[in-house]
């Protein structure tokens, strides 16, 4: 590649958080639904979502030419399939987290990253003053966009998970720090003769009997609310560890994984979820998340061998890492 080209594709990729934030105010403002059964205009979009329709447009064209919507030569808007992931109604909708990562508090802490660079700290604490996870718990609207978001990433990755794993063993299955049980429900619907505990904070399990509900199987779930950094609930065959251990460190991550020790049955096994970072110059998109974490919650991803590490410290030896997709591998641990 010549200096040039290099330079202008640096350029590129540097300038891509526009994009980013203007697919999350489409999100914020509905934008798909409105258009998802017919052609809008801007002005009526912009009456329909209380903006002004000279600056709407503008987003609007430019999302256009993104190949998220299409602009007719009558100025009028209509959903392309790329931005059909942005309708609140789709399979697996875009727009909960899309919604999320526009948020002002979310964007501040992301600034701070040469912060977290130069002193291998959280930029969230650094630029807020308190953890991500105070901070949610005072700002009920942040916590709940995050939680809407973290529901869709879950049911996102539900079906790989479940095509890659046989949970129909395990009589009793919990979901530690599940949220608001997207997860769970999935896994409970594909198997009949399970029954599931869903444990997570008070405020954040809240909500989650209507997920339970809607999967029809609310009888089949008892929903907990609690600390997992304290006390889990006893009993449990399979316990599930979804984009856990990535938010917190080594130390902390130690803690849950021996309260998990002591909860589960003997025989039973610990299923953690999360990405397993790819050696060198491969997967970016897990490494880039990685960023994440230190940014945000304050933890990390983590390489195979930095989990059977971490495991070990915590009373578990990895039995198996199965990759169910480029998200996502099934790490399967069991105590000893």
């Amino acid at each position: 590649m010549d200096p040039r080209t290099a330079a202008f594709e640096v350029i590129r990729m540097v300038n891509e958080y526009r994009v980013s934030q203007a697919i999350s105010v489409a999100a914020m403002l509905g934008i798909a639904d409105h258009i998802k059964d017919g052609k809008r205009s801007a002005v009526d979009l912009a009456s329909l979502t209380g903006t002004h329709p000279r600056a709407l447009y503008r987003l609007l064209r430019a999302l256009a030419a993104a190949g998220l919507f299409h602009e007719a030569e009558d100025g009028q808007f209509s959903l392309t399939p790329l931005g059909g992931a942005l309708r609140s109604d789709a399979e697996h909708s875009a727009a909960p987290w899309a919604a999320f990562v526009g948020r002002p508090y979310y964007r501040q802490a992301w600034s701070d990253l040469l912060y977290s660079i130069q002193s291998g700290r959280n930029a969230f604490r650094h630029a807020h003053g308190k953890g991500v996870w105070e901070y949610r718990a005072e700002h009920p609207e942040e916590s709940a966009i995050f939680d809407l978001a973290m529901a869709a990433n879950s049911r996102g990755v539900a079906a790989a998970i479940l095509a890659a794993y046989d949970f129909s063993r395990f009589p009793v299955i919990m979901d530690v720090g599940g949220g608001q049980g997207a997860l769970l429900a999935e896994i409970l619907a594909a198997n009949p003769g399970s029954r599931g505990i869903l444990f997570d904070q008070p405020h954040v399990v809240a909500a989650a009997g209507r997920v339970m509900a809607e999967k029809g199987v609310a009888e089949r779930c008892d929903i907990v609310g609690g600390d997992f950094l304290a006390a889990l609930p006893a009993g449990a065959d399979a316990l599930l560890l979804k984009w856990i251990l990535h938010d917190w460190d080594d130390e902390t991550n130690i803690s849950i994984l021996k309260n998990c020790r002591k909860a589960m049955r003997a025989d039973g096994k610990l299923l953690v979820f999360e990405a397993v970072l790819a050696p060198p110059n491969q997967g970016a998109t897990a490494k880039f998340a990685d960023l994440n974490m230190l940014v945000a919650p304050g933890g990390e991803e983590r390489t195979a061998e930095e989990f059977r590490s971490l495991l070990a410290k915590g009373g578990f030896e990895v039995a198996d890492i199965i990759e169910a997709g480029p998200r996502i591998s099934v790490i399967e641990a069991r105590p000893v």
